[in-house]
């Protein structure tokens, strides 16, 4: 009797070590594997792609094909253009689940569309990954990812946290929907803040008189 209690110990104990282990609950349906877009840059180290989405990193741009293999707990095996990656929730599990965080990042829409459709300085910022003044919420998202949930609970907050690094904090304040400010250390702000205004009127181009002449913007000077 003694051994077949052992036999059934170790076999319950194979059984729950070969279960898939997931931040979802028991009577939660199993979540979509979606496929789709990449929402935003992704900032990756190896394989790994967090919440915090280091900005120093390497980045993946936004647009990229992905698609979502299989859920861990906090985390998400995907392909991301054809090589594999993990999604990890390192930050934000107090505040959502996996799932929910992983439907932020992955669209149907291919952003790159609407990067098309943006001012040439401010497309030109978001493939650097930056930031630039007057940027919309939308244009920031897709350049920056979204912040971390934890530290930024509310969208419509006066200000978003992000991190260049570990160590590299910035703020992006908002005037209405649009980007007023962003502190941070000196150096944090040469990696992240790109120059110009999104909303600024690109400059005519200059004419010779000989141009403006013919145009008729400009009388010849008569000779004397």
């Amino acid at each position: 009797m003694k051994n077949a209690g052992w036999i059934l110990a170790l076999a319950i104990g194979g059984l729950l070590v070969g279960c898939k282990v997931s931040d979802t609950k028991p009577d939660e349906p199993e979540p979509a594997l979606l496929s789709g877009h990449t929402c935003c840059n992704f900032h990756y180290e190896g394989d790994w792609i967090n919440d915090g989405n280091y900005a120093q990193l390497p980045m993946i741009p936004a647009g990229s094909p992905i698609r979502v293999k299989s859920y861990g707990r906090y985390r998400a095996h995907v392909d991301i253009d054809g090589k594999p990656f993990r999604l990890g929730l390192d930050y934000g599990r107090n505040s959502e689940t996996t799932e929910k965080w992983v439907a932020k990042l992955v669209t149907q829409a291919d952003p790159r569309v609407r990067l098309a459709s943006y001012p040439p300085n401010v497309r030109e910022a978001i493939l650097a990954g930056k930031i630039m003044l007057g940027m919309s919420k939308e244009q920031v998202i897709m350049s920056l990812g979204y912040p971390i949930t934890d530290e930024n609970p509310r969208l419509d907050a006066p200000f978003w946290k992000y991190w260049w690094s570990s160590f590299g904090r910035y703020d992006v304040y908002w005037s209405g929907d649009h980007v007023s400010k962003v502190d941070a250390h000196p150096e944090t702000l040469m990696h992240v803040l790109a120059p110009g205004h999104a909303t600024a009127a690109p400059a005519p181009a200059k004419q010779d008189a000989k141009s403006r002449a013919r145009s008729g913007s400009e009388k010849p000077s008569s000779a004397k």
